[in-house]
């Protein structure tokens, strides 16, 4: 059972991690990849499944390689096109997980894709340590496809 000073630095991690997927979220929407080098740790543990017919997706560890994501899905995406909608915002502690659907146009082949996705976050020290993006990598490798 919890004491009373346990349950309130449990809530208060949790809110400090919400705040920092807050921040990240709205770097990451606006595009502001020096902020997004800030939020994340110096090392990251990245992972999104490595495609090399996707040009965005590849493995990254370091803050600016990370942040730097966003600058090469915008350059080879149709940012109009693109959406992201967060169904699901949970967070346990130190960890975050947000849910929703993506979609988006691959600018050199006019391909849409479009899918579900998860996305794992822990924040340590007020930094983002780890990025888990679980998506439908198939519908995304299928629009980057030159026919």
């Amino acid at each position: 059972m919890r004491t009373d000073s346990a349950a309130v630095t449990a809530t208060s991690v949790a809110e400090a991690t919400r705040a920092v997927v807050g921040k990240f979220l709205a770097a990451r929407l606006a595009g502001d990849t020096g902020r997004l080098v800030e939020l994340f740790a110096d090392e990251v543990d990245w992972l999104l499944a490595d495609n090399p017919a996707v040009p965005w997706i590849r493995p990254r560890s370091t803050a600016a390689e990370c942040a730097a994501q966003v600058t090469e899905l915008t350059e080879h995406t149709v940012p109009e096109d693109a959406c992201a909608a967060v169904d699901t915002f949970l967070v346990d502690g130190r960890d975050a997980v947000l849910m929703g659907h993506l979609s988006g146009t691959v600018r050199a082949t006019g391909r849409s894709f479009r899918g579900p996705f998860a996305l794992r976050l822990t924040v340590e020290d007020g930094r983002i340590t780890r990025h888990h993006l679980y998506e439908n990598s198939l519908s995304v490798a299928e629009a980057c496809a030159m026919s």
